[in-house]
Parts: C-alpha cells; structure tokens; sequence
C-alpha cells in the first residue's frame, strides 16, 4: 500500500478507535503503544492481540514527539465544532497548518494517527481533508464523502437502529434496504415543507459541506488565499438563492423574505429530527415566531449583540455606497468594477482575507450563529447550535434561505453602483445564434420540453455507522431528478475567419407564483446558470450539441455518492474519481417545473473568448474541471476573466424592459420558451 494512501485509514468511521480494524477487520492501523489515549494505554498489549489476527494488512505508524495539540483540544471531543465560531474556525486553521507543515507522508500519518483519538473528529476530519487535499504529495487521494463519514447529519435517525438490526442479523449478502422517508420533518399543514426535496437533500447539503472544504476561511495563506475567493462566495450563494426561489415559484411559493430587519420575530420555526452520533444529542429545534437576542455563549467564545450585528452591516453598506473600504490604518481601498466584489466577499464572510475584520466584524458567521442559539442564546439550558450552525446541516432549515437573501441583497447593492454592460461589452461582431433549443434524449422527443421526477437512489452508510455492522448496509432515499436532454445551437460566423468564444446558458423564470410577469431586474437576478464552455467557430453555420450532464456547474451523481473503501485503496488513482466532490449535485440542475408544465426562458450567449481568457488552457473532461462554475479550478485561475453571473449580474439600461430587448441589440445572444413538466412518481435508479 502507498504511504500516501495509508491516510485513508484515518478517514473511516470516525469514532472508532485508530487500532479498532477497518475496512470489514482487513486493514489494522499499528499504533506505538505511547499513542493511545490515557484509556486504552494501560490494556495497550492486550488491544494489540485481540485486534487484527484476521487482518490481510497492518500499516505500521512510525513513532515521533507528540504533536503539540493542546489548543485543538479546546473544541470538545464529543461537542460541537461549528466553523460560524470565530475560535473554533482559528483552530481549524492552526490544525490545517499543522497538517500542512509536516515534511512528509509518514510523518503526517504519525501526527494525524495521534491527533485521531483526541480531537473533536468533526474538526480532525475537516482539517485533515482540507490538508491531504492542498499538500503536493497527497492531493491525488480520493477522499472519503462526508456522508460515509457522519450520515447523522443527513439522515433521519430512526434508519439507524433499523440498520443495525439489518446488520447484526442478516449476512452481507442477504441485507434488505433500509427506506430513509422523504418527508420526515413536517407535516404538509407547513407551508415551508413544500420545499423539503431541496432544503434535505441530501447532495446540496454535501455540496455546501464540500464548497467550505475547497475554500476554506482561515489556514496558510496557499491554502485560503484563491483566486477570486471572495467572488466565489458571492456567486455560490447568489446562484443558490437563485435555484432556491424558483423552486418556490414551481411550489406556488413567493421569494424568499430577506432577514431585513433582525429585531422581528422569526416566524419559519424549523424541527430538524437529526441526532448528532457525537454525543446522542438532538440537534435543538426552533419554535415559530422565535425572537432573535444577544448572544451571550462565554463558554462557546461567542458573543455578541443584535446591536454589533446591525452595525456590521451598516458599515458594510456604508462602504458599499461610498465605492471605498476602509482598512485597518485608515487607508480607502476601492471597490473597484474588477475587484470591489472579491473584497466584499471576503469581508462579509468574513474569511482570513478580510482587509479590516475588527471594522466590518463577523456579519455573515453571525447571521448563522444569531439564528443557531435563539432557542438558548445565554446557554442558560446548556444546548447546542441548531443545524444553522454547521456547514453540513446549515441549508435544511428555512431561515438559512433568509439570512443569505439578506447577504445576497448586499452583494446586489454593490453591483447596483456599477454602470450597465455597454454594446462592446456584449456583443460578438460576426457572430450570430441563429437558433437555440432543447430535446430530451430520447426518439422523437418534443423540442423544449423538459421532465422531472422522483428517483429512489442507494447508498451505503456501513463506513460511518461506528461500532456497527461489518460490510454493506444499504439505506434508500427519494430526490428530484431530471431526464438526460441536450442543448443544440446554430451558429453562423460571418467574419470570415476561425473564432472562438464561451457558450453561455442560463434558464429563468418567466413569472412567478402568482403567474405575475417579472420584470428584467427581477427576472436577472433568478437567471440560473446551467452550463459554460468554449466553442471554436469555423467560417459559416455551426451546429454545437452540448449534453446536460457535461455541464459546468455540476458533479454527477456517482462522485456525490460513491464509496470510497480501503479494500479499492491499490487501485490506480482515475481521474474521474479524484476528490472532486466539490459542484452542485446533477439530480438538481434544472428546477422541479409543474405538473401543467412551467414556462421559463432558456437563455444562451457566446462571448469573444479574447475578452474571456485568463491565458491558461485546461482540459474540463479532466482532473475535476468540469463543475469549474462554482468551484473554480483546483491550483490555477478561475477559467473565465468576466464577473461572474455575466451578463445578468448588472442592473439593465432603462430602455431594456425584457429579455427580448436585450438580446434584440446583440447577435450573439437568442432565447426560446422552455417547458418543464413534473411527473409525480418515483423511479428507481437502475
């Protein structure tokens, strides 16, 4: 076994013990005896022998200094680590650090083995991942998904116990599914369950986890400090808001209402029916109508006022209308057209990259820690954050929605103060899209319709079911999904030579829940980005065919959810299946439409690739590019120099009132009418 895969046997059922077999008793990890914990070290001879006998390999850990850990140790073994807490995201960065510095393979795997049974393993899983994923000698691995590692945090608990029964009893071959249901967490009398397919689903949950993995707030500054960082941010979210509210529209809903005004009650109560495998603890609810207060948490190191909070914003908004930031000694940093929106993401989110986080504060952490503790914001019942509280969990409950329009809305405000695109901006002299359309991949499929459906998918949760059942333990869930289509384009390149540009595509509501028209700036900001790629244009008429699961934006299903076991560990390392788990999830790249059919405006755009290129070529059939829209590309340049959600993310001219008039001026954009059709069944994956 490669040293370097050996740390894969530090990422399996996070609980266990690291001298406990792995891997169904085939893989033992050889601790030196002074590693175990103070628990285990006085029956350390006897562990040994009992262990292992029937294991096929051993990995030997090489003894060195214990590392020096103590300030990890801060974060409770069997508590919560929340990256929303300013201290525990410093910890999280000194861990990945330390990670990050050791000088080779072997040593990391002595100092992780070490680290293992000591730390919160949340925080130990979090950090050694972001390392093995950023050190040159390791990033090749292909990383556990963190659904093996703790399906608590997606699941509804009540599978466990059904599980381990399956599993104690049955034999590996014989094991039944275990049917996680669709709709646990509320009744249809809540209006807000209507969108529970999203909100609990299970890749966008994973998405979010895997998004902060790959852009992590604090750590070295190789590691935090990426290209259009702060941007990234922006755009994920805006785009995530975006996906959400047409959702609502398809659920006879209206938009999201943005936490405007923190000193309302909250009227979304939400009541997570997750149980944290740490500690067997719930994760606490939170009522209707719960009002937000100081937080005043001394021994989780957050605290803070309603009062701090909406002057973080202030000076934030402040900034944004005066066009400058202000940094620590005073000196004004513009929020430039180029610039100004990598800045502000970074300050609101806030990330180590914050030019002055003393001044702007913890705005968006504190959005999510406000709403976290309302049900115990003095820690007077010694409960936990709510789900609001960790990246994982953070998107199954409503307000999450709120309180990131209210961050989007801040982010809108500041792309309000730059100027329209103009022509040269837009256009593509030469270059004309003489038709756009959509099909389904199947005989004589209807153009511009699009299906949707319920899929009933698999997946194996035995690796993070610690101390339970040794082989394959299969549970059963329901999600959105979409049939296979393709886009098809005609081209016509009048300029006599070669050209190239991106192809860019975005989908949009034409109305809302109302069956209202919107208006162009309503419109704009839920334009969905479904796909960007280069095109090359020979003289004449191309035809350009693009698949949707080759999109830009998203993962397929199989890097969401495959398994990656210690008996596959001598593979050779495929492309395909490297730690790319970072994209929205394929199942959810079209919205869920209506059963009458929903109409919305298909959208494509080819730009002058000249005023796109950031000069670097890269392959999106390799090395994880292919989901580049929301998780760049991994130690180079976010592929595309313009803003992203171009061309959609400026307010309009007055004069343009429609899609139609915008792209009236300009050759190289066209639109048609979509339909998409929901069918109320549920088909399993074959």
């Amino acid at each position: 076994m490669s040293d370097n895969k050996k740390l894969l046997a530090l990422l399996q059922r996070p609980l266990e013990p690291t001298f406990y077999p792995k891997d169904n008793g085939k893989t033992v990890v050889d601790l030196p005896e002074n590693f175990l914990t103070e628990r285990y070290r006085p029956i350390g001879a006897s562990l040994q022998s009992r262990f292992g006998n029937d294991a096929d390999t051993r990995i030997p850990v090489r003894n060195v200094s214990p590392p020096a850990i103590s300030f990890a140790e801060a974060v409770p073994r069997r508590g919560g680590f929340s990256l929303f807490n300013p201290k525990h995201r410093q910890i999280a960065g000194d861990l990945i650090n330390l990670f990050m510095n050791q000088p080779d393979v072997e040593t990391l795997m002595s100092v992780a083995a070490y680290s293992r049974d000591r730390l919160n393993p949340i925080l130990f899983q979090y950090a050694l991942s972001v390392a093995i994923q950023h050190r040159p000698d390791t990033k090749d691995l292909n990383i556990p998904s963190f659904l093996e590692l703790f399906p608590d945090s997606f699941v509804d608990p009540s599978v466990f116990p059904k599980l381990r029964e399956e599993g104690a009893i049955v034999q590996a071959e014989n094991r039944m599914t275990i049917d996680i249901p669709m709709n646990y967490t509320a009744s249809d009398r809540e209006d807000e369950q209507r969108l529970a397919y999203f909100r609990e689903d299970i890749g966008v949950n994973l998405h979010h986890w895997h998004w902060h993995l790959v852009y992590p707030g604090e750590g070295p500054n190789n590691v935090v400090n990426k290209d259009r960082r702060g941007e990234l941010f922006y755009y994920m979210h805006q785009q995530l808001i975006a996906r959400y509210n047409v959702e609502r529209f398809c659920n006879r809903l209206a938009r999201v209402r943005p936490l405007t005004n923190l000193r309302e009650p909250l009227p979304e109560g939400y009541f997570p029916k997750i149980i944290r495998s740490l500690n067997n603890r719930a994760f606490p609810p939170r009522p209707q109508n719960t009002v937000l207060r100081d937080i005043n948490r001394v021994d989780d190191s957050v605290t803070f006022t309603v009062s701090d909070l909406e002057r973080s914003e202030s000076r934030i908004a402040e900034s944004i209308d005066g066009g400058y930031v202000v940094a620590p000694g005073g000196n004004r940093i513009p929020l430039d057209e180029r610039t100004g929106i990598d800045v502000l993401g970074n300050i609101m989110e806030p990330s180590a990259l914050s030019v002055n986080s003393q001044f702007y504060g913890n705005y968006h952490g504190n959005l999510h820690n406000i709403i976290a503790y309302s049900h115990d914001p003095d820690n007077r019942f010694l409960e936990g954050y709510g789900v609001v509280g960790e990246f994982q969990t953070a998107m199954r409950d409503p307000s999450f929605y709120r309180l990131h329009a209210q961050v989007d809305n801040m982010f809108h405000r500041y792309k309000r103060t730059l100027q329209p695109y103009n022509a040269n901006q837009l256009n593509y002299n030469g270059i004309q899209i003489q038709s756009l359309g959509v099909q389904l991949n199947r005989a004589n499929a209807p153009t511009n319709v699009l299906l949707t459906y319920w899929q009933r998918s698999q997946v194996d949760l035995a690796t993070g079911l610690d101390f339970g059942p040794e082989g394959n333990v299969f549970a059963s869930f329901t999600h959105l999904q979409h049939a296979p289509f393709t886009f098809r384009l005609t081209v016509n390149n009048t300029s006599g030579a070669t050209r190239r540009g991106t192809c860019r595509i975005f989908i949009g509501p034409k109305v809302d829940e109302r069956n209202t028209g919107l208006t162009m700036d309503e419109q704009r900001l839920l334009m969905i980005e479904l796909d960007k790629f280069t095109v090359n244009l020979n003289p004449g008429t191309n035809n350009i065919v693009r698949r949707s699961e080759q999109s830009s934006v998203t993962i397929p299903y199989e890097r969401t959810f495959r398994q990656v076991a210690l008996s596959n560990i001598n593979e050779p390392s495929t492309e395909q299946f490297r730690f790319c788990n970072c994209g929205w999830p394929h199942h959810l790249l079209i919205p869920k439409g209506t059963p009458e059919g929903m109409q919305f405006d298909l959208f494509a755009m080819i730009s002058n690739y000249a005023d796109d290129t950031v000069n670097q070529e890269f392959d999106e059939n390799v090395n994880c590019n292919d989901s580049h829209s929301f998780c760049g590309l991994r130690d180079q340049l976010y592929p595309d120099r313009r803003p992203m959600g171009y061309p959609f993310d400026r307010r309009m001219p007055t004069a343009v009132r429609s899609l139609t008039d915008f792209t009236r001026g300009n050759t190289n954009m066209a639109t048609s009418q979509v339909q998409i059709r929901f069918t109320n069944t549920v088909i399993a994956r074959t």
